[in-house]
């Protein structure tokens, strides 16, 4: 494993794209396969998509409240990290604690960070929850009747950058990209489940603009199929840099994307357009 606190060199990333179901055990099989199969591609760090263990609200509910499931999915995750020598990032799974140990009635969508070695190094909650009338055959989608918001920003510091971490809707808020940039992230990592219409229409338009607007790479592991009668997502998994080129896509179905990120040429960029310097940020914050 490179040191981390040599950021000279190229490193391979990988974007997971799944189509989960209702089934635990099959859906962690098929993301076993997909991680090792990047592994094997060369990947340094992993992107697992939102809900890869199980998709539907209700089933998560079950297996959050359920501390054992929990402490099984993240236990699985952290022994994958450590037996293929990979970062990797857990999507989501859910959780009926907050980050201080605290039950909760519903439950938050983590996503946990993982090294090499199988620690957890990071985990945030998702903090935008997707309660939309949508014009598909679902219709309705009400994430906080189960899920309970998270209430703060992660970063992690690894070879490859400060990374940060988004989930899915939050994709949609370009005042929280922002707060990350002010922190000084690298590379965003956004786990979604966007489905099939809102997909097709905004999908790759927002995930280039975030990389566009704040220079970062951005990591765009989406659910890609028909998951049930009434549920269906759009794909589209992305490495794209902070140019807004997009390195690598899988369209639909389950498949691994994988593409070398630069950091010596994320800093050439930033040096040639320093829209840092250029920021006016207290002309929009409030006193």
């Amino acid at each position: 494993m490179a040191s981390e606190t040599n950021q000279s060199a190229r490193y391979e990333v990988a974007v997971i794209q799944m189509v989960s179901t209702a089934n635990l055990k099959q859906n962690l099989d098929s993301a076993r396969g997909l991680v090792e199969q990047a592994a094997r591609k060369g990947a340094n760090l992993v992107l697992l998509p939102e809900n890869f263990a199980l998709i539907e609200s209700a089933d998560l509910l079950r297996a959050g409240q359920d501390e054992a499931q929990t402490d099984f999915i993240r236990n699985t995750l952290s022994q994958w990290a450590k037996e293929f020598g990979i970062w990797l990032i857990g999507g989501t799974l859910p959780c009926s604690k907050r980050p201080g140990g605290e039950r909760i009635e519903k439950v938050r969508a983590v996503c946990y960070v993982f090294d090499p070695l199988g620690e957890v190094r990071g985990r945030y909650d998702k903090i935008h929850l997707f309660d939309v009338d949508v014009g598909d055959v679902q219709g309705q989608y009400r994430e906080s009747e189960k899920i309970e918001p998270g209430d703060r920003l992660v970063t992690v510091d690894t070879p490859f950058g400060k990374i940060g971490l988004s989930v899915c809707y939050d994709l949609r808020f370009a005042e929280f990209f922002s707060a990350y940039k002010k922190l000084g992230v690298d590379l965003i990592v956004v786990p979604a489940a966007f489905t099939y219409r809102t997909g097709q229409a905004h999908w790759e338009s927002l995930l280039r603009a975030r990389a566009i607007e704040n220079q970062f790479i951005v990591l765009a592991a989406n659910q890609g199929g028909r998951h049930s009668a009434k549920r269906e997502t759009w794909g589209h998994s992305m490495i794209i840099d902070p140019w807004g080129t997009v390195l690598a896509c899988q369209e639909q179905g389950e498949g691994v994307s994988v593409a070398a990120i630069d950091l010596d040429g994320i800093r050439e960029l930033k040096a040639r357009m320093p829209q840092d310097a250029h920021r006016r940020w207290h002309l929009f914050e409030s006193n």
